[in-house]
């Protein structure tokens, strides 16, 4: 196996690892605070430190992995989360309310660094070991990036059923225990050096990023500030008013998730290729934004019907549609970034990237716990597709050419 393949394959795995983990923590601390009787408003302050750190995590993470090298910076987004984990089972119920969000909130803020982190040194590490051009490339990509995704999805579910089984704290120590044996295989098997290059000196170097970047960087804010906007809050909370157990909840998040992440890595058996992987790239990422845009504007009037039968199946139906159209987006934009991207510096530019991709959780992060205190369900996807027709109106603009990697004034 070529020395490439190999880095490829255990990069994967161990951020396989790392997100079945990340999305258990998500389910866990999500159910486990309702259950407390906590408000949406107050569930989706729970995961703002999360998000606001992983704008600083991937902001600073892919300079120190062009630093330092992608191996050190996926060893301390695992020693983080393995502090996150720590802290959270360390929770006192005798604690007032104010004091556990409070406690929360700090622990989400490093479990969030850690994953903005790890994930930022993990797609660099695909820029950085792939060597066949842009059609490979897609390829890594689609399936690092699917497959994650899908394992986030049987993140949700382990989480909801650790919680049923073994109850919070004994769920916290033993997705500890994982992430410590990832750390180690990490530390044993891949070289110091992957990834390692001379990183920007001046905040303006650092900043000084492609059209391209930028723009698929303000595509991405809205469109996961989309999905966050009914996936964190809104779905969760819908579905267990609705008479769902948890372990049900959490099945149909890992359900969607998995699916969604199945459609993510066949992706480029959905697009149509081209030499010089832009050219048929970029309009058919215009396409699919439309596309997507409609499933949430479309479900959100079907919702004003007082009269309609089971809401909570309509919704799962409905949704279950949206991972198409999000899932082939996703896809596209997650190859666009690396297509756009330098490869000397490939790092700073996906740490830019997915630093907007936090901001736009963020966003739909404090609009999912708003909108459906304001408005339920509903409000939420008419926030959804607000965003998605923003997004989509933006993918107009993407360059169907990668053009100067960074300014002149920047190099």
């Amino acid at each position: 196996m070529a020395p490439a393949t190999r880095h490829y394959l255990i990069v994967t795995a161990s951020y396989w690892g790392f997100t079945l983990v990340d999305g258990a923590l998500r389910m866990l601390v999500l159910l486990h605070f309702f259950k407390l009787g906590y408000s949406p408003f107050t569930l989706a302050f729970l995961f703002l430190l999360y998000e606001f750190a992983g704008i600083v995590a991937n902001l600073s993470g892919g300079w120190l992995a062009t630093r330092f090298g992608i191996p050190r910076m996926l060893a301390v987004g695992q020693a983080l989360q393995i502090a996150g984990l720590a802290m959270l089972s360390a929770l006192d119920p005798g604690w007032t309310e104010a004091a556990s969000v409070a406690w929360v909130v700090v622990a989400q803020g490093i479990a969030g660094l850690a994953k903005d982190f790890t994930k930022t040194a993990s797609k660099s590490a695909i820029k950085a070991t792939s060597a066949q051009g842009a059609g490979q490339l897609f390829k890594w990509v689609a399936y690092f990036t699917g497959s994650k995704n899908a394992m986030k999805g049987v993140g949700f579910f382990v989480g909801g059923l650790l919680l049923d089984l073994v109850g919070f704290k004994p769920a916290l120590w033993l997705m500890a225990g994982l992430i410590g044996l990832i750390f180690v295989a990490g530390l044993l098997f891949l070289p110091r050096q992957l990834g390692k290059a001379k990183s920007s000196r001046t905040v303006r170097e650092f900043l000084g990023k492609s059209r391209g970047v930028n723009l698929l960087a303000a595509a991405r804010i809205f469109m996961f500030g989309a999905r966050e906007v009914w996936f964190v809050v809104g779905l969760p909370v819908f579905l267990y008013a609705a008479g769902w157990r948890f372990v049900e909840v959490g099945g149909f998040l890992a359900a969607w998730t998995i699916g969604y992440g199945i459609i993510q890595a066949s992706a480029p058996g959905l697009v149509a290729r081209s030499p010089d992987g832009l050219s048929r790239e970029v309009p058919t990422a215009r396409l699919w934004a439309g596309l997507l845009a409609a499933v949430p504007l479309a479900l959100a009037l079907v919702l004003r019907d007082q009269s309609l039968w089971r809401p909570d199946l309509v919704v799962v139906a409905g949704l279950a549609l949206f991972a198409l159209p999000f899932a082939v987006n996703s896809s596209l934009h997650s190859y666009l970034i690396l297509a756009y991207a330098g490869s000397e510096k490939a790092a700073e530019d996906v740490g830019f990237y997915y630093a907007a991709n936090a901001t736009g959780r963020l966003i739909g992060i404090l609009l999912s716990g708003a909108l459906y205190q304001l408005g339920g369900m509903t409000a939420c996807l008419f926030g959804s597709a607000a965003m998605l027709i923003v997004c989509w109106a933006i993918t107009f603009l993407l360059p169907v050419a990668a053009g100067p990697l960074r300014p002149a004034s920047a190099r």
